[in-house]
């Protein structure tokens, strides 16, 4: 019966070398996308930090040219920014394209945009003397 177990053990010879180099790629591939998962709210919260930043300068009354810098510089690279002002009310939009560490490179666009009131200048408010 010693030798039966001999023979058992000869015939799993290299069996866990062949577990692992099937479960590696799979290893690899999970890293991957945990990687890509950080990445793409990387940039969601950048372009929220970014689009809140702006609108509220652009509620400020700040330049347009200064809205849109200061979006560009606090969000992803390559953000593409959108203002809009609407009565009271000041929107800013901030998107980007992310390439992802992935074969291929594909790409994906993260946005936010924030809305913020339009501060009055002194004196033009409701309360201002006629």
């Amino acid at each position: 019966m010693a030798g039966g177990g001999a023979a058992t053990r000869g015939s799993q010879r290299g069996s866990v070398t062949a577990e692992t180099a099937l479960a590696l790629p799979s290893v690899v591939i999970a890293i991957a996308l945990v990687a890509c998962v950080g990445q793409v709210v990387g940039g969601q919260v950048r372009c929220e930090d970014a689009a809140r930043a702006a609108a509220r300068l652009a509620a400020r009354g700040e330049s347009l040219d200064r809205v849109r810098s200061a979006a560009e510089s606090a969000g992803p690279a390559g953000a593409v920014v959108q203002v809009d002002r609407s009565g009271e009310l000041v929107t800013v939009r901030v998107l980007a394209r992310l390439p992802l560490a992935l074969p291929g490179h594909p790409e994906i666009t993260v946005d936010a945009s924030a809305t913020a009131d339009a501060e009055l200048p002194p004196g033009s408010g409701a309360g201002a003397a006629s």
